[in-house]
């Protein structure tokens, strides 16, 4: 758990990542060796960016590869210019953002042989899902629960989110779970 300067200072470098994008085409340069060790832990992130409550951008890791504080930094910057679902983000909408950070658990395989068996073991509110096969692999953050919070119906949308057929089921398919801390 991050206290809450932690917290802040994660979103304010995501803050700081952004308006430093919009004056200089590029992230944040970060050096973790200045932030307090939790925040150079080597972890993933996700940076979700709204406005209005309407998502403007979501950009993030599924993977640990580097501090925390520049994983914010860059996927800020990311979620802000290079989400390929929306334009680069304006300098006129910059004081409207809403930033929100999800700090990802290490993900584990939960083993499942059909869809309706991962349904059953999914738990709503707390599971983020990586559903993979070969090349296609989709996401969802536990976040996405407050907008398809039956189980079948975040199964149907990640599979199509992964490129991958809405009906059915692949012996070949991977399924990880992971959790996050939202803030």
């Amino acid at each position: 758990m991050y206290n809450e300067t932690q917290r802040q200072h994660l979103k304010q470098i995501a803050r700081d990542s952004i308006q430093y994008g919009l004056d200089h085409g590029r992230p944040l340069p970060v050096n973790s060796n200045d932030f307090d060790p939790a925040l150079r832990e080597i972890r993933a992130t996700f940076v979700t960016l709204k406005i209005n409550q309407q998502l403007r951008g979501c950009i993030g890791r599924l993977q640990a590869e580097r501090p925390l504080i520049e994983d914010v930094a860059e996927n800020a910057y990311s979620a802000a210019f290079r989400d390929p679902r929306f334009a680069p983000l304006r300098e006129d909408e910059f004081d409207s953002l809403e930033y929100h950070i999800s700090v990802l658990d290490v993900p584990v395989d939960l083993p499942v042989q059909t869809e309706s068996e991962l349904i059953e073991k999914l738990v709503p509110g707390k599971d983020g899902v990586i559903l993979s096969d070969g090349l296609h692999q989709g996401t969802f953050l536990p976040s996405v629960w407050e907008s398809l919070s039956k189980p079948a119906d975040f199964v149907h949308h990640l599979k199509i989110k992964a490129g991958l057929p809405a009906k059915g089921w692949s012996e070949n398919y991977r399924v990880q779970r992971y959790g996050v801390e939202d803030f």
